[in-house]
């Protein structure tokens, strides 16, 4: 399990997969109160054929460190793992909190990035009425009940409760004052205006249930973008957790340039 140190914090990750083919490794992030194992299904399936990283960002998962204040110091812990693993080009692919640290990413290091694919994730955070209803009420609920809350939302109607549950558990294990701050960070984030300077092919996949970041936000950053996707899943906001095996052959199909073919998808 190795790991790096950065700015105070461990970051554990994993770096897996032949280091001699035609293409650029794929890098995995992953969002708000999650950890690297959101990717178990990606990494399995692409570690067979390239280079593959992802990484639990810092107070995440096995990672140490006190939670970000900005998006854009979640960004230089990522740009110090490329740095670290001689990394100069990647296909950097983030889910929700995850795809916010991969546009910054995109923004600041463009010569670093081949493609960019964004999972249930927005250029500018705008809160429905009921996630803005979560946030006001934070301070005033024990800190179980406020995550268990977002993670319950998260998933698409009809999904097994044990497994909410047990994705609940996880995410409460993550400090309070990581959580906290970095739903901070996420609140402030907005690149929207900066969209059209990513000149790379980019990938949005989207939950079509998913009322954490509703798909007409990520519609509005679809159209900024000057070489776009998108794809919409019969899903909620935990795409990756939901609909593992669509989401990678969605990934795979992107990432090799192969034609798409979309059965139960929506492109627009």
């Amino acid at each position: 399990m190795p790991q790096l140190e950065v700015d105070g914090a461990l970051l554990t990750y994993d770096d897996e997969g032949p280091r001699d083919g035609d293409g650029v490794p794929l890098v995995f992030v992953h969002g708000w109160t999650a950890n690297r194992h959101r990717w178990d299904h990606q990494m399995e399936h692409f570690s067979a054929k390239c280079r593959v990283v992802r990484l639990d960002l810092r107070g995440h998962g096995e990672s140490s460190g006190a939670g970000a204040r900005t998006i854009e110091e979640l960004a230089r812990d990522v740009v110090a793992l490329l740095d670290h693993l001689g990394i100069d080009r990647c296909v950097l692919i983030g889910h929700s909190m995850g795809g916010m640290i991969a546009q910054t990413v995109a923004l600041a290091h463009p010569e670093r990035i081949e493609r960019l694919v964004l999972v249930c994730s927005i250029g500018r955070m705008t809160y429905s009425r009921g996630r803005a209803l979560l946030m006001a009420v934070s301070t005033l609920v024990p800190f179980k009940l406020f995550v268990a809350a977002n993670i319950r939302r998260a998933f698409a109607p009809g999904h097994p409760r044990e497994e909410i549950r047990r994705h609940i558990r996880a995410s409460a294990a993550t400090p309070r004052e990581v959580v906290m701050t970095c739903y901070a960070a996420m609140r402030a984030f907005d690149v929207l205006d900066r969209a059209g300077e990513v000149r790379v092919p980019v990938l949005l996949v989207h939950g079509y249930h998913d009322i954490q970041l509703p798909v007409k936000q990520m519609l509005r950053m679809a159209k900024a973008y000057p070489d776009a996707e998108v794809r919409i899943v019969d899903a909620g906001h935990e795409l990756p957790l939901e609909k593992p095996a669509e989401l990678t052959a969605i990934l795979d199909r992107f990432v090799t340039g192969a034609a798409p073919d979309r059965p139960g998808s929506l492109t627009a």
